[in-house]
């Protein structure tokens, strides 16, 4: 146990202690269920960006992400044409991908076509069964069915960066799976 924890009185999933970014991730956002359509938009984005990188690169750049895409809001960012790709292309605060840049503004124009609302179509993939709690993180998965099935009908409806993967870091970061691991404080 490192001081911090120590300190704290307070036991966390092992990622949770690596970092002060980490720390209050860990403790005040993930796994806590987020809901409305443009607050998952943005977790979804920043999931796509972090793709091939560490977590922690993306939530310290998350305040350059959130100036650059105007807030994550939908309609806004489905608004984005080939000046503010351009623009997000040269801004060093966040990842500047062209693939992902242009994978985010498709996926802000695909969120206005769900009917339902990206809110509702995300959630209906959470699963309703008890789960055992993972006693390590060697026991977390990297996907699951409702993962698979979650990209496979966002791919579908016409997002991109959204594989099982991807998918079920958002479905965990978002309280839609809860993975804390059973020594740790937030396990419910």
């Amino acid at each position: 146990m490192d001081e911090r924890t120590r300190c704290a009185g307070l036991v966390r999933c092992a990622w949770g202690d690596s970092a002060p970014e980490y720390v209050a991730y860990h403790d005040e956002e993930w796994g806590t269920p987020l809901h409305g359509d443009d607050a998952l938009f943005e977790r979804l984005c920043l999931e796509a960006f972090q793709s091939g990188l560490s977590w922690i690169t993306i939530l310290r750049k998350r305040p350059a992400f959130r100036a650059a895409f105007a807030g994550f809001s939908i309609d806004a960012v489905a608004g984005f044409g080939a000046a503010d790709e351009a623009r997000l292309l040269a801004d060093a605060g966040i990842v500047r991908n062209r693939a992902k840049i242009a994978a985010a503004v498709g996926n802000a124009r695909a969120a206005q076509r769900v009917p339902e609302g990206l809110s509702a179509l995300l959630w209906s993939f959470a699963p309703t069964a008890p789960r055992p709690r993972p006693a390590t993180l060697a026991d977390v998965p990297a996907t699951s069915p409702e993962s698979t099935a979650m990209a496979r009908e966002l791919k579908r409806r016409g997002f991109a960066f959204v594989g099982p993967t991807t998918a079920y870091a958002l479905m965990q970061a978002t309280g839609m799976v809860d993975d804390h691991v059973t020594t740790c404080f937030r396990a419910r």
